[in-house]
């Protein structure tokens, strides 16, 4: 730790403050005490600190005041909370109030060090240099979510993304595991939908050697892979209830079992999740437990659609076209007009897809409106008026490729699960791709 580290420790408890401030003296940190709210503002208006450990009640007021005070500074500072065992609903609060992380009383000391480091090494940007500007476009709305992910990224609450397929919400993920005090540690991307029901819990957990037929080796899961690190969970809708009881039960505790185990890890995992689906429609359905979902939906991010964005698909496209070819491929200004004026519902990932295909069938490295193979615009959802919806053949053609076309994206082209999605047969999937002329 750099010498001259200054943490501000503020509990009423004094036994609390003595086992903390024991904790940090031994770590090589300095610290100062406070028992109250109004103490604590008096020590962040004088002194400079690098982290604040504030319990969430205090005799006058709650923790949540203290992390307003220290984010309202000229430099913020950084607030974790101690919370009361069980308190889920107040550490949620706290995340969700901008705190960094929190701890559960009784505080465990290896917990409590482990997030002192990661508190203490939130890199800076270094100037000039902008990881987020892998979010091409100047929208206003790539710009905010832009702030927003720098903002997450300072933060260890956990982040749920959504957006349609295609949406770039495994990129968003990715930067905010970047910018943050994690960026040395694994990032481990699982796609929950790829994974079969009778697998998951040892792919998620691990296991024992013995713990099943086949099981010649202990083995870790995910979780211990991205230990110390950040654990992306996409597509997290698709966890069956069976695994979203274990699944909770890790955020709440910190600790998994292998599968075969007798006794609990403890793991430090910062969880991003995302999925297409609204989550909160899946609560009410009975689909997806709400105390899962409140755990997981701390803090939100939409990322936005491309037709959302028109404006970023030009240089959009300029990026895609240099990375596939170089400079030298151009695009017309006819086949530019037609990009800006297709909906895609793939979003950027058809848009790659779309411009790798004319990459191939272009000639002389020009790319006309023809090399493009755009599928016909949609008609309007508001199709109510009469002849809104005729030609009928054409109209149900429009309808079934954009439902596909989804359904391949969302499984990253899987024919078999997309067939599932659609509720058809894999034969009857592959007869409609071939009637459509979807490649």
């Amino acid at each position: 730790m750099a010498t001259g580290t200054r943490i501000l420790l503020v509990d009423d408890e004094p036994d609390l403050l003595d086992l903390m401030e024991l904790t940090l003296v031994k770590m090589g940190l300095e610290a100062d005490r406070a028992t109250s709210v109004a103490e604590a503002r008096g020590h962040l208006a004088q002194t400079r600190y690098d982290l604040c450990l504030t319990d969430m009640r205090l005799t006058d007021g709650e923790g949540l005041e203290v992390i307003a005070i220290a984010s309202a500074l000229a430099t913020p500072v950084p607030v974790a909370v101690i919370t009361a065992f069980g308190n889920a609903g107040n550490a949620v609060a706290a995340l969700k109030a901008g705190a960094f992380d929190y701890l559960a009383k009784p505080v465990a000391l290896d917990q409590l060090r482990t997030l002192i480091k990661s508190a203490l090494k939130i890199p800076a940007l270094a100037q000039g240099d902008d990881p987020t500007r892998e979010l091409i476009g100047n929208s206003p709305a790539m710009q905010d979510i832009r702030a927003r992910i720098v903002k997450l990224a300072r933060t260890q609450a956990p982040v749920h993304i959504t957006g349609e397929s295609g949406s770039g919400k495994e990129l968003a993920a990715r930067l905010i595991h970047r910018l943050g005090s994690r960026a040395e540690q694994p990032f481990v991307a699982v796609n929950c939908g790829a994974i079969p029901e009778t697998l998951m819990e040892s792919e998620f957990f691990g296991y024992r050697k013995g713990a099943f037929t086949g099981a010649e080796t202990d083995r870790n899961g995910f979780f211990q892979a991205a230990d110390g690190g950040t654990l992306f969970l996409d597509e997290v809708a698709d966890l069956p209830l069976s695994m979203q009881v274990k699944l909770l039960r890790v955020l709440q505790e910190k600790k998994v079992r292998k599968v075969g185990a007798t006794q609990e890890d403890p793991v430090d995992v910062r969880i991003v999740s995302a999925t297409h689906q609204n989550l909160s429609t899946l609560v009410e359905g009975g689909r997806f437990r709400q105390d899962l979902y409140y755990r997981l939906n701390v803090i939100d991010l939409l990322m936005p659609s491309l037709r959302e964005r028109v404006e970023d698909i030009p240089v959009m496209a300029r990026f895609l076209l240099d990375k596939l070819g170089g400079s030298a491929i151009k695009l017309d200004r006819a086949a530019e007009q037609a990009l800006c004026a297709y909906a895609f519902p793939g979003n950027v990932r058809e848009l790659e897809n779309t411009l790798e295909r004319a990459v191939a069938l272009c000639e002389a490295q020009h790319i006309t409106c023809a090399d493009l193979s755009l599928a016909p615009p949609a008609l309007p959802a508001s199709a109510h008026v009469p002849g809104g919806k005729y030609p009928l053949q054409d109209y149900l053609d429009q309808t079934e490729r954009v439902a596909i076309l989804e359904a391949l994206e969302q499984t990253r082209h899987n024919k078999t699960a997309a067939a599932r999605i659609l509720g058809v047969t894999f034969r009857s999937l592959r007869y409609r791709l071939e009637r459509l002329g979807i490649d």
